[in-house]
């Protein structure tokens, strides 16, 4: 089975870090190995627990419980490969990281952040679980991104072909929101492993042509990187999405169902579930500038942002200048020596934690401290524009296009391998065995 990357608040993503800190159980028990660790079979119940009650919540139907256990037991193993390479490149989510995280989060949903512990308790989970489970999809994001990001090439005449299509469209795009079946085969399957695959496909194919539920399906039935989501890939168009997708959407409609397609993985079903056009004829820029502390091992979390918070009660008292801090103290290559200068850009092109603190400021306004992947910033706006769609913006919409499509496919072959190197032992529940 393939494992995927799964987002806080994905319906079924969200029940995996309900186990976070699963209780154990009075007759608790080792139910994995995964290299040096282990994973207990209260970690697998809770989560199916968990998945069965937000399934209810929703009316979402089912598989068998021995097909969900498969599901959540891959889910749980791939989580913890990740998290395990985390801990081996010393990779850890700090408190203030963690409380900046969930400061934004409340802000977004309009809370404090007492009253959003409120609401967590009402939910039926403790603020020590969610942060951990907070601290574990940050690790997981961060952890990805720094595994598969130097794997990726981006080559001019890629770019170029793609900005030529955009311009000829007039970047009016389709999002396609699709569902996603993958019967497996193995890497070099003999004539009667293929054959059974395929008529497994046609099979799964057929049930989903006549009406069944393709979320309940694609539990059940798929081995392919987004199962436990019911299959389902949010919304993207067709530069983003695995190329397998964009090259059999065509003039596809909601509701067509395609397959089975065969590929080195096995055979895929697609469901098209949604299409919405993508209207960009005007952007949103601002001109800004920052400056960039990084922690190390000899300048702690709390130090760098402790310098930060002197620059910018020396720069609102008029004691100090934005331009010579950043030019004396910023570690952004690219900006420091010009003051910090950003220059004009759309704010999505600026990791989240950045494009969120930058789209929450007033004119000349100073942010406070914050923490993004990169280091400790704080970031003035300088200018708002509302601004055509300029070569520039198509090649730099061209790249990050380019560029989330290969992570997609990349970050896949990434797990695969992790997941094909490690030692991994499923031991089966005492009323499973002969």
């Amino acid at each position: 089975m393939k494992p995927c990357k799964h987002l806080i608040f994905a319906f079924l993503a969200l029940a995996a870090s309900h186990t976070v800190q699963a209780q154990t159980a009075p007759l608790d028990r080792v139910s994995v190995q995964i290299n040096e660790g282990i994973l207990l079979e209260s970690e697998i119940t809770g989560m199916i627990k968990t998945v069965k009650a937000n399934a209810t919540a929703a009316g979402q139907a089912l598989p068998s419980d021995s097909a969900l256990r498969t599901q959540v037991i891959e889910r749980l193993i791939m989580t913890r490969l990740q998290m395990q390479m985390a801990d081996r490149i010393g990779l850890h989510i700090g408190d203030l990281q963690l409380d900046q995280t969930i400061g934004n989060i409340a802000k977004e949903q309009n809370l404090t952040v007492d009253q959003m512990q409120l609401k967590i308790a009402e939910e039926g989970m403790s603020w020590n679980q969610y942060r951990e489970q907070l601290r574990e999809e940050i690790t997981l994001g961060e952890i990805q991104r720094i595994q598969v990001q130097r794997r990726i090439q981006v080559s001019p005449q890629e770019i170029n072909s793609l900005v030529k299509m955009i311009e000829e469209k007039g970047l009016q795009e389709v999002e396609f929101q699709i569902g996603h079946i993958l019967i497996e085969v193995p890497s070099s399957p003999n004539s009667e492993q293929l054959a059974s695959a395929s008529k497994r496909a046609e099979t799964v194919l057929k049930r989903v042509k006549d009406g069944a539920d393709f979320r309940r399906t694609a539990i059940a039935a798929s081995s392919g990187p987004k199962a436990l989501e019911g299959g389902v890939w949010d919304y993207m168009n067709v530069n983003e999405m695995p190329t397998l997708f964009a090259e059999v959407l065509g003039n596809a409609k909601p509701g067509d169902v395609i397959g089975p397609i065969r590929s080195g993985a096995g055979f895929h079903i697609i469901k098209v579930l949604d299409a919405r056009g993508l209207q960009t004829k005007e952007i949103d820029e601002v001109r800004s500038r920052h400056i960039l502390i990084k922690p190390s091992p000899i300048l702690s979390e709390e130090r760098a942002k402790a310098m930060l918070d002197k620059f910018v009660k020396e720069i609102r008292t008029g004691d100090a200048d934005f331009a010579a801090l950043a030019r004396q103290y910023s570690e952004d290559p690219g900006s420091g020596a010009k003051g910090g200068e950003l220059g004009w850009a759309d704010p999505s092109v600026y990791v989240p934690a950045f494009a969120q603190t930058l789209n929450a400021l007033e004119l000349n306004e100073i942010s406070e401290p914050f923490r993004s992947s990169h280091g400790w910033h704080i970031v003035q706006l300088e200018e708002r524009r509302k601004t055509d769609a300029t070569d520039k913006f198509n090649t730099n919409r061209a790249h990050q296009l380019i560029f989330r499509r290969k992570f997609n496919e990349e970050l896949q072959n990434w797990l695969d391998e992790m997941r094909s190197e490690a030692y991994i032992e499923v031991f089966e529940p005492e009323n499973n065995r002969g």
